[in-house]
Order: C-alpha cells, then sequence, then structure tokens
C-alpha cells in the first residue's frame, strides 16, 4: 500500500504541476486507496479509523477555511483531506509547513523574474502550466488565477515525510 500511496502522491504532483489542477478522480482514487488500505489492514503507517478520519477531516476543514477566503483551488482541499486519510493527524503540521515553504519559494522565484524580466520561459513556466501568458500579480487574490500548484508541494512534502518516516521508524524493516 505504500507504493500505490507513493504513486498516488506522484500523480498529484504530475498534475498540477503540469496543468495546475488536480482532478476529481485523482483525489477519490487516492481517498479510496486510504479505505482500501484501512479496511485491508494495510495502512503504512499503522492508524487506525479514527486516527485517518481525524486527519482526513481536520485537513480538509482547515483548507477549506482557505478556500473560502479564496487563497487556494478547490482541488488543494480534497486533495488535502485525501492526503489526511493515508497520514493521520500527526504529521499534517509538518507536512503544510514544508509545502508552504516550497510554495513560497515559488513565489518568490515567480516575482523576482517577474521584476526583473529575466529568463521569460521560466517565468512562464512558473505562471501558468504549458507556458501560458504571464500575468501580472492581481491586488485582489479572489479573482487571481492560482498560479501555485500547492498540491503539488503538498505532495512533495508528504513523500518527504514518508522517506523521513521509513528511516525513523522500525514498521518499514
Amino acid at each position: 500500500m505504500l507504493a500505490g500511496l507513493a504513486l498516488f502522491l506522484l500523480a498529484v504532483v504530475v498534475s498540477d504541476f503540469g496543468r495546475r489542477r488536480v482532478p476529481n478522480s485523482l483525489v477519490l482514487l487516492g481517498a479510496l486507496g486510504a479505505i482500501a488500505a484501512l479496511l485491508l489492514n494495510q495502512q503504512p503507517f499503522g492508524l487506525g479509523w479514527r486516527q485517518a478520519l481525524a486527519g482526513g477531516g481536520a485537513a480538509f476543514g482547515a483548507l477549506l477555511l482557505v478556500y473560502a477566503m479564496g487563497i487556494m483551488g478547490a482541488g488543494d482541499v480534497k486533495f488535502a483531506g485525501a492526503l489526511g486519510l493515508w497520514t493521520g493527524l500527526a504529521p499534517l503540521p509538518a507536512i503544510w509547513i514544508a509545502a508552504t515553504l516550497l510554495a513560497a519559494v515559488h513565489a518568490l522565484v515567480w516575482l523576482a523574474l517577474h521584476r526583473l524580466q529575466v529568463a521569460p520561459r521560466l517565468l512562464r513556466a512558473l505562471s501558468h502550466p504549458h507556458g501560458g501568458p504571464v500575468q501580472p500579480p492581481d491586488p485582489a487574490p479572489a479573482r487571481q488565477a492560482r498560479h501555485l500548484p500547492l498540491a503539488a508541494y503538498l505532495a512533495i512534502a508528504a513523500l518527504g515525510w514518508m522517506a523521513w518516516y521509513r528511516t525513523a521508524t522500525p514498521l518499514f524493516s
């Protein structure tokens, strides 16, 4: 089941970087995988139903508030809920912090490239999937196109946590 989770996370990274969206079908597949792991008693991190549901509910609920403020897309919220079903509540703060730092680096590089007007190809890649037109920052974030692939950064941070977890616990030996 660990390989299934890793494939799910990699699919989210590819989708979010490539199209700046995470399809509902992919999120549903990830959530159903987490539920299947629980039903088959193959949960890779030793979680029970209560822990998995707490992680999924907390992740979905916390990011739903951010979505309501117009800061992120709905795919990010749904993906976070599915991710929480896999990881439970405990690692979510570390995953969120790491993802936020990755997204901040993305944003800072985008701003620097935009202001300096250098590396136009990289700027287009950071701005929009498929190298779409570069738009200046919009002062009204609720109307702004979502340039940051937050679900991808959450998935990358989760993959990093999984690698750390594997070396930090004898569960995988």
